[in-house]
């Protein structure tokens, strides 16, 4: 946790503040509790975050508030159940714990425009990608609860890969009140700030990565006689063993892949063409590039 740069006195008493945070993280796991969720920004990651939280039950559609300036972004969350609006400051007004998830570059309007609407009782969880906790207190009251997160679209099926950072200001209660709501979506890690924009290179935009090798691998079977249709199940039960196994064995993947490999065989052969390939160094590439670039976001 980074060291606090400013006041992180509440707005209200110690123990009236105490006491709203007892009560937001009680209502993580109380069914039909007075969790209040709001969201600024309706696009993919909002919904694949809030969409896991809905699937899972965690939060019911009915105690969910999301904005958006666009009525086709909130269509999926009126077919939800949940509560609509045009209104950013309605959010605040309407939640306890706000996620923001609009596009870097519009972040720091939409603080402006909310700043004087936030309150000790609010938690304020930023997914927006290279915008750092720094950039986000600057712009919010002093003593407010910040925290930074960097999601992945499968959060949608809950098995996204999600870490979390917190402000000067969060303490160890908001970071477990976090990382239980967000069980929800997958895995859950609390990481130093210096390895979120790593994550984005990694797994946030790494998803694509992986969807785009599943795509190759459909469209070399296809080349070589299978149907597109079991070629895709195919390729995605096994980028689904390969990485259950790396996960339930906890070996490293340069072990596991040696593991397939037997002297002459097939694999060896396969490998040595994407190597000539460059995949490796090509790979690594494109997670440095999406690192920069979330770092570069920042800057803006």
């Amino acid at each position: 946790m980074p060291a606090c740069r400013r006041s992180c006195r509440p707005a209200q008493g110690p123990s009236e503040s105490n006491s709203a945070l007892q009560s937001t993280m009680a209502a993580v796991s109380a069914p039909g509790s007075t969790l209040r969720v709001g969201c600024i920004g309706a696009g993919k990651m909002a919904r694949g975050v809030l969409g896991g939280l809905l699937l899972s039950g965690k939060v019911p559609a009915q105690q969910m508030t999301v904005s958006a300036p666009s009525g086709t972004n909130l269509q999926y969350f009126r077919a939800q159940g949940c509560h609509t609006t045009h209104s950013n400051i309605s959010v605040l007004y309407e939640s306890n714990v706000i996620f923001l998830a609009t596009k870097p570059h519009v972040i720091p309007q939409v603080l402006v425009e909310i700043s004087s609407a936030v309150t000790s009782d609010h938690v304020i969880v930023s997914m927006a990608a290279g915008v750092s906790l720094q950039t986000l207190e600057e712009l919010l009251p002093d003593g407010v609860r910040i925290l930074r997160m960097c999601p992945n679209l499968p959060c949608v099926i809950q098995q996204g890969a999600v870490v979390f950072s917190r402000g000067s200001c969060a303490g160890p209660e908001e970071a477990d009140m976090l990382k239980d709501l967000l069980s929800a979506c997958g895995m859950c890690e609390e990481v130093p700030e210096s390895y979120m924009d790593i994550h984005t290179g990694i797994s946030g935009s790494g998803v694509a990565y992986v969807y785009l090798f599943a795509e190759a691998l459909v469209d070399g079977a296809v080349k070589m006689g299978m149907p597109s249709a079991i070629a895709s199940r195919i390729a995605a039960q096994t980028l689904l063993g390969g990485a259950k196994m790396i996960l339930e064995t906890g070996d490293h993947p340069a072990k596991l892949r040696s593991d397939v490999c037997t002297p002459g065989g097939t694999t060896i052969h396969a490998l040595h063409e994407l190597e000539k390939g460059g995949l490796r160094a090509t790979v690594m590439n494109a997670v440095e590039a999406a690192t920069k670039r979330a770092r570069e976001l920042d800057k803006r």
